[in-house]
């Protein structure tokens, strides 16, 4: 079996993450992989090439191992001090060095990641990297994980000096390549196995990455089980699994005999799939959540981008960028809502256009709505602190917000389709299951929030017909979030109505 630095990874996650890969790939669930992240994983490693000055890359060719880590003992030999994509094979193992650098005394590892901190999987790569470099016959000096600084405020040109964190971590590494032979040795044993490996269930299936052979591996958990109770923390949940309380059965048995404190929202969720409930409708929650929301009223929702490099003058890594928003408003309840609605052009700095384009939409002292607003607050506190001469209409927008979680997040109305979530793209179809008008699975090209985002950032690569395209679909997802509001308040005044 071969052995790449990825599948190490992969392999003290979950080694039976590698048997499947190796015995059983078709049944690998591919919605797993987020082609976003590996695409800003690319756009920053681009970037750290430069961070050391002038460097020769190893061009990747899938399958030519070899010949890549021919050409890395080649420029070692000349005298290269900065490598990327150093090649090193050797006994079944094989990986890829970020950046290399290279003296007469020894060299220097440095594993680029797109996080703005080093995580302990981070250390566990960086361990087999600096194991298989050393049994390749180089002396490792130092090891080190650079990754994005999130202290870094773009102001002019990019400062990659500034960009990035150059994290020393050669003593964890060290320490942990000591295991790397026999975590090695134990899963190429493994793999050569022609059974299916007998492993239990974990914290592993989902940590640190979602496994995409979770699909198989749990087939004979029941559903829903304690994993899917809202709100319980993960580890609590493995808790009561191990103690044989797994499914919704169980956890009902055991909440009737005194044995598992649950919180109400969830004891509701529990009893509601076991005993196949209505919905439960506190009325006199709900009325006090209605009677906070003063016409006519506004209902607000945002999309954004969240860019790992800040491409505008005053932007922080993965800071967000708002890019849309969708505005629905009501004179009355009741009342037939108006629709306005933004969506900047790619390409070009969006916040000055949207926070004018806010301040004439929205009146000053008006009551706004959003769905988990502690989101679109922040969105609105950023564009005031940006641009002070609007700060005191954006801040009374910001002021005026209600929240229209707060009913579903505090079990005042619960449904069971809501399956214990309490957003709104559960909420919504519990609430109104049959209606077409507010199924986002109806909607062309664009569905949910990370669409969105991918969609807006490939605008720029498009053209024309195919940018009018999808700009449409962008609005009409937008618009939906904000119609799906009203909708909800109204399906709210009627359940609580005396």
């Amino acid at each position: 079996m071969f052995i790449s630095k990825s599948k190490y990874v992969a392999g003290c996650q979950c080694p039976k993450i590698l048997w499947m890969d190796q015995h059983m790939p078709d049944q690998f669930d591919e919605s797993v992989m987020n082609t976003a992240i590996l695409t800003t994983g690319n756009e920053v490693g681009d970037l750290a090439m430069r961070y050391f000055g002038r460097f020769v890359e190893v061009p990747y060719e899938r399958g030519a191992y070899a010949d890549m880590a021919r050409m890395t003992e080649e420029l070692l030999a000349a005298g290269e001090p900065t490598i990327c994509e150093a090649t090193f094979m050797k006994d079944g193992c094989f990986c890829m060095v970020d950046i290399l650098r290279a003296g007469a005394d020894g060299v220097d590892l440095i594993e680029v990641k797109s996080s703005t901190h080093a995580k302990d999987y981070h250390l566990t790569d960086i361990a087999f990297q600096l194991w298989l470099v050393e049994r390749c016959g180089l002396r490792v000096k130092s090891a080190s994980l650079m990754h994005l600084n999130p202290e870094y405020v773009r102001e002019g040109e990019l400062d990659l000096k500034q960009l990035f964190t150059l994290e020393d971590v050669t003593d964890v590494a060290r320490a942990r390549a000591q295991e790397v032979p026999r975590t090695v040795q134990e899963l190429t044993r493994l793999c050569e196995q022609p059974t299916e490996p007998d492993l239990p269930l974990g914290p592993q299936c989902s940590s640190p990455f979602e496994c995409g052979y979770r699909p198989w591996c749990w087939r004979d958990v029941p559903q829903p089980n304690v994993h899917q109770i809202g709100r319980l923390r993960a580890a609590r949940a493995w808790e009561l699994h191990e103690a044989g309380i797994v499914s919704f059965a169980d956890a009902a048995a055991a909440i009737q005999a005194g044995a598992l404190d649950l919180n109400p929202r969830q004891v509701d969720q529990v009893m509601a799939e076991v005993h196949q409930l209505d919905d439960v409708v506190r009325a006199e929650e709900t009325r006090a959540f209605l009677d906070t929301l003063a016409y006519p009223l506004y209902y607000l929702d945002f999309e954004t981008l969240m860019p790992a490099v800040p491409p505008y003058d005053g932007m922080r890594p993965y800071q967000q960028l708002p890019t849309q928003y969708s505005l629905h408003w009501q004179d009355a309840p009741g009342a037939v809502p108006q629709h306005a609605e933004f969506l900047a052009e790619p390409g070009l700095d969006p916040r000055r256009a949207i926070a004018e384009r806010l301040c004439a939409d929205i009146p000053s002292d008006a009551c706004v709505v959003a769905y988990n607003m502690a989101f679109e607050k922040a969105r609105l506190r950023e564009l005031a602190e940006r641009f002070p001469d609007l700060r005191e209409h954006l801040m009374a927008i910001h002021d005026n917000m209600a929240d229209l979680m707060v009913p579903f997040a505090r079990g005042s109305y619960y449904s069971r389709a809501m399956q214990g979530s309490c957003s709104i793209k559960h909420v919504l179809p519990a609430l109104f299951p049959d209606d077409p008008e507010l199924d986002y699975a109806t909607l062309k090209g664009v569905q949910n929030g990370g669409q969105a985002m991918d969609a807006y950032a490939a605008l720029a690569d498009c053209g024309p017909e195919e940018a009018a395209r999808v700009r449409e679909q962008l609005l009409r997802y937008c618009e939906l979030d904000t119609f799906a509001m009203v909708k909800i308040v109204d399906k709210l005044r009627h359940a609580a109505a005396p």
